[in-house]
Order: structure tokens, then sequence, then C-alpha cells
């Protein structure tokens, strides 16, 4: 074990899970709108939003915290009245029903145009803030808080990514080494001075207050409250796979459906990061972990996400939450008391269940996804521990963790980027 990756191996997870407010694309936006109200100094007579197609798949459906409302107009605006220019992912904190009312008057006015740039970036988000005869735009490019460029009247200057208040946001200063092996992340994980961990524990305080939230309240489609109430009525039974689910679904529903509390993000996602943790919370729980455990697993399991997300795309035609979940597969594996090469077991069947899973959108089923990548993480340690696994006889997984998430990550990076276009043909069609 190269003990020379720890070091990496916590800035990585310290960079990549990080607590966002609202669906990360529309954040995006409203970051940059933020920043450009502050260098025009003066609120906008009109806002002029140009992004990647990619970034508009994922932030069509998705209500923005505080608002009700979905969409980039909203974003933009509530952005450029009240958005927090120095909160990185967390932009939208500051927002009140009367900052609301202001950015709906300028929608209502036509003062608020989005566009859809021509680029391959996956992730570009540009604002232009008009007032007064002067102009200001700020471009977000790559990573969601990235700021590359400012202009303002004619005059371009570039700019460090903005950050928010209580972590780094641009990811780490390098990528994971392609040799870091997923029993190198198991042997860490395992084996680091607890100390070294505290820090993931807010990972379960922020998406497990969503979860509660999620339960309580009907936000989104109610997934994870419904499965509860038929619990309640006899027609599903309880236990830890209904409550994974539930609990997981929870999370998602209330950050989709606009609720006013921050997730713990994983690789730019807030789903990723419920993906990642919910589960990992709920079978700590049912097996009386002890905290020690329940840091280690989480650790194991945001990790793990990170490594398998950084060999795809930013932002693609394959659903990341399925891959956070292979996170907390592994974490789940390991708090049954599996072995790293039973953590690999489960990494290879969430591959062969779970794999081709389409995003088609930011959206309240994003919810649906959520459950059912985290009823799939369940089975597959449940299997892993029992040294039962999809194995590289069938279909795109190999013989080792690490082959099935490179052929993972090929079918994500290449042969899905025709379907990425379909689906947001069909989406845009749908708006007109």
């Amino acid at each position: 074990m190269r003990k020379k990756l720890w070091t990496l191996f916590i800035d990585t997870v310290k960079a990549e899970v990080i607590p966002a407010l609202g669906c990360t694309e529309p954040v995006s936006v409203g970051l940059a709108a933020a920043i450009a109200r502050d260098t025009l100094q003066q609120l906008p007579e009109a806002i002029e939003v140009e992004v990647s197609p990619n970034l508009l798949k994922n932030a069509m459906g998705v209500k923005v915290p505080g608002t009700n409302m979905s969409g980039l107009a909203i974003a933009a605006a509530t952005g450029a009245i009240a958005g927090d220019a120095n909160a990185g992912l967390q932009v939208f904190h500051p927002l009140q029903a009367a900052h609301v009312q202001q950015a709906c008057a300028l929608i209502d006015n036509g003062q608020v145009k989005i566009a859809v740039a021509d680029t391959q970036q996956p992730l570009l988000a540009k604002v232009t803030l008009r007032a007064k005869g002067r102009w200001v735009r700020v471009t977000i490019a790559d990573e969601h808080t990235k700021v590359v460029a400012l202009e303002e009247n004619g005059i371009t200057r570039l700019l460090p990514a903005a950050a928010p208040h209580d972590a780094p946001s641009q990811g780490p200063l390098s990528p994971l080494p392609a040799t870091t092996s997923v029993q190198e992340i198991y042997e860490f994980a395992t084996t680091v001075p607890l100390a070294r961990l505290a820090f993931i524990e807010q990972a379960k305080q922020l998406n497990d207050a969503l979860a509660q939230a999620g339960l309580n309240h009907p936000y989104g489609l109610q997934i994870g409250a419904t499965l509860q109430r038929n619990v309640a009525r006899g027609l599903i039974s309880g236990g830890l796979l209904t409550d994974v689910i539930s609990r997981s679904a929870a999370a998602s529903d209330a950050r989709m459906g606009g609720a006013m509390l921050p997730a713990m993000s994983n690789s730019g996602s807030g789903n990723q990061g419920i993906a990642a943790t919910m589960p990992v919370v709920v079978a700590a729980e049912y097996l009386n972990a002890s905290r020690e455990q329940l840091l280690r697993a989480l650790m194991l399991s945001h990790l793990l996400a990170i490594y398998i997300k950084q060999q795809q795309h930013k932002l693609s035609a394959l659903c990341a939450v399925t891959t956070a979940a292979m996170g907390a597969a592994a974490a789940i594996t390991y708090l049954l008391g599996g072995s790293g090469r039973q953590v690999g077991y489960a990494i290879s069947s969430m591959v062969g269940d779970v794999a081709g899973v389409i995003c088609d959108g930011a959206k309240n089923a994003c919810a649906m996804k959520v459950s059912s990548a985290a009823g799939a993480a369940v089975k597959a340690a449940l299997l892993a521990i029992e040294n039962i696994h999809v194995t590289g006889e069938e279909g795109i997984v190999a013989n080792d963790a690490e082959s099935s998430i490179r052929n993972l990550s090929a079918l994500a990076n290449d042969a899905m980027r025709h379907t990425d276009e379909q689906i947001l043909n069909i989406m845009v069609q749908k708006k007109r």
C-alpha cells in the first residue's frame, strides 16, 4: 500500500465532497450571475444566459431552492438579485420571498434571455448582466464553480475559481493516479488514523437532514415518504433494504423539490453525494456500527465514487448516481465484515446491474434513480459477503473491479455520446 497517496486521497475528498444548496447546474448559473452583479455593483436591467447543452439538460426540470420554480431563468435572476458571490455551491442561501418576487418581475418583463451555446464543453455557463450602459459577463466552465473569465465592457480578464467559505471548489490539484486500485482505497479507508477522517461525518449530518425533510414534507415525488406510508399500511415490509431505499430517495426528493437545505455533494453533484452517503448511514444504523466504522465506511464510499467518476466525463448520458452508489455498495460490504476482495465483487455486481441507466436531466424523478441505485447497492453487498458476484464472463463486467470500471467508463465517454444528443433533442422538443 502506498501511504504516500493518503494525503492526496484526503485532499481529493475534501475538494470533491462539499455542501451544495440545490442542483449544481442551476447553481453554476446563479453563481456566475452573483459574481457579475458584484462586479457591476448594481442590479441588472437585463440578463443574458448562454449554457452548454449538457448544462441545459440538467437544469430544465429542477427547482431552485427557495423559489418553487424550475429552470435557468429563475436561477440567473435570483442569483443576480440576491446570490452570495462568495458562497460557491451555496450561492442561493440568502434568498427570501422578496428576492423571488423581484426575479419573477424580471422574467415576466422579458428581461431574462436563455440560449444554448454551440460548444463541445459539457459544462459551460456564460451570464451577462446589463445596466445603465454597462455590462459584465462571467464565464464558468469545466467545474461548477470554476470562473475562467470575467469581461467588463469588452475588457477580459481571467480569475481564479470562486471558492465557498468553508471548502475548496475546483477539485484536487491533480486527479487520482491512473494506477490507483480499489484495494488501495479500501486499505486506506480502513487503516488511516481516524482523526484524519472526522470531516466526512458532515456528509451524514447534511444528507440525513435532507432525508428527514423529504420524509416529513411533500417535496418532489415523495418517493421516500410514500414507501414509508406503505410500510405502515402493511403493503410492503420494513427493514434494511426498504429503509435504505426510502431514506435515500427522501433526501433526493427534498433536494430536487427545492428544500432550503444543503446536500453534501460528491464530484459536483448533490444526488451523487446522497447516493454515496445515505445507504451507508442507514446500513450502519441497522448493524449498530461504531462511529469509527461509519466514518471509515463513508470515506470508502465517497473516495470510490470520486475514483469512478474521475474516469468519466463531468456530464454525460450515464446517470452518475449509479456510479456513486457503487461506493455505497463497497462501504456496506465493509460494514458487513467484507474483505477488500469482496468490496471488488460488490463493485463488479453493480456494474453488471445498473450500468447504462441514462441521465435525462436533473428533475424530481432523479429520486427514483437514487432509490434504484441505493437498493442495488444493498443487493450487491449482500451477494458479495457470500462471495457471489457478476463475473468477467458476463457482459461488460471484467475479472476485476478496476477493469469493470474502465469498461463502464468507456461506455459512458464514447458510446453514449449519441445517446446524450438524442436525450437533449427529445427534451428540447418537449419544451416547444
